[in-house]
């Protein structure tokens, strides 16, 4: 149903849960209080909106609010107030100051991507319940040393900053599985290869589009040249909620050549519009995607289709490829950072490829962290069987074979992450399955 302000000031509103309104709002309508018996969800997003009331803590219910694209510049202290907030959006704002103590006692998700910020307050560290954490596009320059206090912490996005130093704290936080650091003056920086050659634009009749992603957007292309069907990756150029997507770009091409990987043919030039791009092989449309990204429900977990059963046997070829992928990603000094079934195209045949380097992030694989580093991503993996094996039959759930995978899962999640087994251990563990 579609919601205005007119509705609202008339009162036909009274009762909603969710409220969304884009209507070039100035001033938070004092009328949304009304629904304070049973507002949850609030979207004032793509207004000009720059300050809150102080009243809006009389919103009790509440629990989800974006104001992305509007025009705060310091974060609302008020929010603090609101007993039930669990979800904050505030994403493409001018938001150049946080203050201390701004956060609601329940906060687990917070979005500030592609802001203004230099400094995050100390008190960040007492949002204990926090596990989805997106910074990616600001100037912060370090994290404050309370955030080893956030424990519950899983997906952190510190992409496109200016992090002189990546605190080694953070690779010991006992539930991160997912983070993209990339695109910070801290950032490590590889040689890439030369020898990919670029091709020109107008040797490419580009067809319908294929799939849109946070960076840029995939169509099914003619190589003129050579008379073949490829796909066209054209990025967007604009910071994501994951990071920069030159980093996307140069991870992709340094991750090389795997079964599991979708190969990367050759990079753009002479765009129309000057964008970058990649030339990649063209899917087959019989690869699905495996899963679908979290919901405001699940926060960090993926959700599945009803429709998706897999058996033994696929779960344990599924396992092999990503762990085998995952092995010579880290053996490359590349973090996925979003390794994720959503992030995954399998086959009826239970063939499968890893896609999607936003959140990638280069490493020194000879820094005192990446030991640590690896096995945050294999806290992801084991979230990805997790995931997988509840779509197992509940027979085979309960046999032997059972029993090894939440063995294996278990060991992937210690809370000790030093302690982990690497990727190329988990292969071997999986050989004797």
């Amino acid at each position: 149903m579609t919601q205005t302000l007119e509705d609202l000031k008339l009162g036909k509103l009274i009762g909603s849960k969710r409220l969304k309104l884009a209507c070039g709002l100035k001033e938070f309508p004092e009328e949304i209080l009304t629904l304070a018996n049973t507002l949850e969800v609030l979207d004032l997003s793509g207004n000009h909106l720059s300050e809150l009331p102080d009243a809006i803590s009389q919103l009790k219910k509440l629990r989800i609010i974006f104001f992305g694209s509007n025009s705060f510049t310091v974060f609302p202290k008020i929010l603090s107030a609101c007993p039930t907030l669990s979800m904050i959006g505030f994403k493409s704002n001018k938001i150049e100051t946080v203050p201390e103590h701004a956060f609601p006692p329940l906060l687990n998700w917070l979005i500030l991507t592609d802001n203004k910020i230099q400094k995050l307050p100390k008190s960040i560290g007492n949002c204990h319940l926090l596990q989805k954490c997106a910074l990616a596009g600001n100037q912060i320059e370090e994290l404050p040393a309370e955030m080893a206090n956030c424990t519950n912490l899983e997906l952190i996005r510190i992409s496109a900053n200016q992090i002189k130093s990546i605190p080694e704290w953070l690779f010991t936080l006992p539930k991160l599985s997912w983070v993209a650091f990339g695109g910070n003056p801290a950032s490590h920086k590889i040689e890439l290869n030369s020898d990919l050659e670029s091709f020109h634009w107008e040797d490419f009749t580009v067809n319908e589009l294929l799939g849109e992603g946070a960076s840029g957007l995939i169509y099914k292309a003619k190589w003129n040249s050579k008379n073949e069907d490829i796909a066209i990756k054209v990025f967007k150029g604009n910071v994501t909620s994951d990071g920069l997507p030159e980093d996307e770009m140069d991870i992709s091409i340094a991750a090389g050549s795997h079964d599991n990987l979708i190969g990367v043919l050759g990079k753009i030039k002479n765009h129309q519009e000057g964008k970058d791009g990649l030339i990649m092989k063209l899917i087959s449309p019989s690869y699905i995607n495996l899963g679908n990204p979290p919901s405001l429900e699940t926060c960090t977990r993926d959700v599945f289709d009803e429709t998706s059963v897999f058996n033994e046997d696929e779960l344990l070829k599924i396992a092999k490829s990503m762990a085998s992928v995952s092995a010579q990603l880290h053996s490359k000094g590349i973090n996925h950072g979003d390794l994720y079934a959503h992030n995954i195209l399998v086959n009826k045949k239970a063939e499968s490829l890893l896609g999607d380097f936003g959140a990638a992030s280069f490493y020194n694989t000879n820094s005192d962290f990446a030991h640590n580093i690896e096995r945050i991503e294999v806290r992801a993996y084991a979230c990805l069987l997790e995931d997988v094996l509840g779509l197992v039959s509940e027979a085979q759930n309960n046999n032997q074979f059972g029993g090894k995978w939440k063995n294996l899962i278990k060991d992937c999640t210690v809370t000790n992450v030093a302690s982990r087994p690497s990727f190329s251990e988990i292969l071997e563990e999986l050989s004797r399955f």
